[in-house]
């Protein structure tokens, strides 16, 4: 039988709160009712909505106890002065009571891949722990750290910003042995103003990092030099490891080959060559394979155990999944999904990696790249070039920002606006065909992934399903 996650003990001691009555909290913490498992901690946070509505249901849901900042009647709580400061010392008491060897990752793009491809790694090798999905904010790492068991071994945590001054507090509240930055680029410019600003503030990554720590950079990034300057202040005893195609680079990409559904990455660690196979298209999943065995051998396995454990990864949804939808009318078509979030950097490498694939026409529907700031219009308007170099049939755009894009397509180009994604599904649905590639990317808040789900929910209502390519090639459902 496992150990208990908490007990309210444990919360008094760690948040300096007061418990109603004794708990013990056995499966993990939560701050969502329509998400809380039996013998979950809910966290009252207050957001968009005051978490404190929600006691009652979770109580009903099964929750073993709460995390709250006023009386609440259902249940036994801990009442504290503040939630998200009590979640954030319950957090790093996590941190301090388990031997866990923890890895902070951030970057302008891929970041979130590089987590989950660590967190396959680290999972076979014993007790491991992750944010789940992106939880990399204010309240997502610490509630991260708050559900990590005592008994971890090893830990990734993905830390993001939106403006300036908040990946170092994140930083000292994880304290990772190990942090990586994948890449820096133009996101966020609307929070940070210039990609210097970013670049500084990525690199603060490093601000909490132990001593005699793990710094892991891009070696073929602009910012390298920069970034190794900045975390050598951070953390002086630190050690400066690289990734990339650089021949100076510490795992150094010695291969990449694609079939036009899956890949494979080959890598030179220090002298050692290792090879991983990910169901993924694209150079830049590369880069993440890199930077992934570099970090996950820092950790006591060697290069050689950290490929094998990480071949066959496939990326999480709406992070460039590729999966095969049946038409009404039919044939299929192929529909890639990287509808998660958008910049300047992933939305070319997208397109690249549309390029690389295999099949029939390449169409691409795209939403706006949000947060970009002033340049905003300059950034959409030169996508129009890796549109072109993509070898893309037909566009369909979604918001106001992609209209500069529409603009800059040459004269007759194919293409389709709308100003939401939603209004874009008559046309979309009518232009696709048998054999068809289909990419859809855009920021979170451009709305694309709602398409994406619509496409599945319409071939499905046809009868057809998802559908996958059998042993010989042949198309099965499931």
């Amino acid at each position: 039988m496992s150990a208990p996650l908490w007990t309210s003990d444990d919360i008094e001691l760690a948040t300096g709160g007061a418990a109603t009555q004794p708990f013990t909290v056995t499966a993990g913490v939560s701050i969502d009712t329509r998400t809380l498992q039996p013998g979950d901690l809910f966290v009252a946070l207050t957001d968009q909505r005051d978490g404190h509505d929600f006691v009652e249901a979770a109580f009903k849901a099964g929750a073993a106890g709460a995390l709250v900042s006023k009386p609440v009647t259902g249940g036994p709580a801990v009442q504290v002065d503040d939630v998200l400061e009590a979640l954030t010392a319950l957090g790093i008491a996590a941190r301090i009571r388990s031997g866990a060897i923890r890895t902070a990752v951030t970057g302008s793009a891929g970041k979130t891949s590089v987590k989950e491809m660590l967190a396959r790694i680290y999972a076979a090798f014993g007790p491991s722990h992750s944010n789940a999905k992106s939880f990399n904010n204010h309240w997502g790492v610490p509630l991260t750290l708050a559900r990590m068991p005592e008994g971890t071994r090893r830990a990734v945590f993905e830390i993001g910003m939106n403006t300036p001054g908040e990946i170092a507090p994140r930083s000292h509240m994880v304290r990772p042995q190990i942090g990586l930055i994948t890449c820096v680029a133009a996101a966020h410019l609307e929070g940070l103003g210039s990609v210097e600003a970013i670049a500084r503030e990525k690199a603060d990554i490093f601000a909490g990092l132990e001593a005699g720590g793990t710094i892991i950079l891009p070696a073929d990034d602009a910012f390298v030099d920069f970034l190794a300057a900045r975390a050598r202040e951070l953390c002086p005893t630190g050690n400066v490891e690289t990734f990339g195609r650089s021949d100076e680079a510490t795992a150094r990409i010695s291969g990449y080959e694609t079939d036009g559904r899956t890949s494979r990455v080959s890598v030179d660690v220090v002298g050692q060559t290792v090879s991983v196979s990910v169901n993924a298209v694209g150079e830049h999943w590369a880069s993440n394979v890199a930077a992934a065995l570099l970090a996950a051998s820092q950790t006591g396995r060697s290069v050689a155990d950290c490929a094998e454990a990480l071949s066959g990864y496939a990326p999480p949804p709406g992070r460039g999944t590729a999966e095969t939808l049946g038409l009404p009318d039919g044939g299929s078509f192929t529909l890639i999904d990287d509808a998660y979030n958008a910049n300047p950097a992933s939305m070319r490498a997208a397109l690249k990696s549309l390029a690389q694939r295999t099949g029939g026409r390449r169409l691409a529907a795209l939403g706006d790249m949000r947060e970009i700031g002033a340049s905003s219009a300059e950034e959409h308007r030169t996508l129009a070039s890796a549109v072109a170099e993509a070898g893309v049939a037909g566009v369909f755009l979604a918001g106001s920002e992609m209209r500069h894009l529409a603009e800059a397509l040459p004269p007759g180009f194919p293409q389709a606006s709308a100003p939401s994604a939603d209004d874009l599904w008559n046309q979309l649905q009518k232009a696709l065909k048998d054999g068809d590639l289909l990419l859809i990317k855009g920021s979170n808040a451009s709305g694309m992934g709602r398409l994406a789900d619509r496409l599945r929910q319409w071939s499905a209502a046809a009868g057809l399903g998802k559908m996958e390519s059998g042993p010989e090639g042949a198309a099965r459902t499931s």
